[in-house]
């Protein structure tokens, strides 16, 4: 685990909010190195599919030439929801690293734990990591959205 990565994360969450996007950001590592990233892309794609997850692994697929990313880490800056944590288990991502828990959304600890059945057996996940700046990038934008 890198804290490299989750700072790129938030970056990538901080340019999802200067689009008007929930502000979750995500990368997915290999031997290292990132292979995909994304934001959350759902207003201006007009696309409920486009979090920050399906956009980073996507990224990836694309990179490697191949939907299997086993032996990578995705690092998100909120906790996935069911959708993304469906496409994590399906890419066979190996280790997941989360900043913000989502207690409405959230599978991995929060609602539900999807990693604890048996077709994600394999994946390791690390929740809370550098979680009071993820946090308060989501904060900030709800409070303006509010106001």
């Amino acid at each position: 685990m890198e804290s490299r990565f989750m700072t790129r994360a938030i970056e990538l969450a901080k340019t999802a909010a200067a689009h008007g996007e929930v502000p979750v950001g995500a990368v997915v590592v290999k031997d290292g190195e990132i292979i995909g990233e994304g934001y959350n892309m759902r207003e201006q794609k007009r696309n409920a599919l486009s979090h920050a997850e399906t956009e980073a692994i996507n990224q990836a697929c694309n990179t490697l030439g191949d939907w299997r990313l086993d032996d990578c880490a995705i690092y998100v800056t909120l906790e996935p929801c069911p959708m993304c944590a469906g496409a994590i288990i399906n890419a066979r991502i190996k280790e997941v690293v989360f900043g913000a828990y989502d207690k409405t959304m959230g599978c991995m600890d929060s609602v539900t734990n999807l990693m604890n059945l048996p077709f994600a057996k394999d994946t390791t996940v690390y929740g809370g990591i550098k979680e009071d700046e993820c946090k308060g990038l989501l904060t900030e934008f709800f409070e303006g959205v509010r106001k």
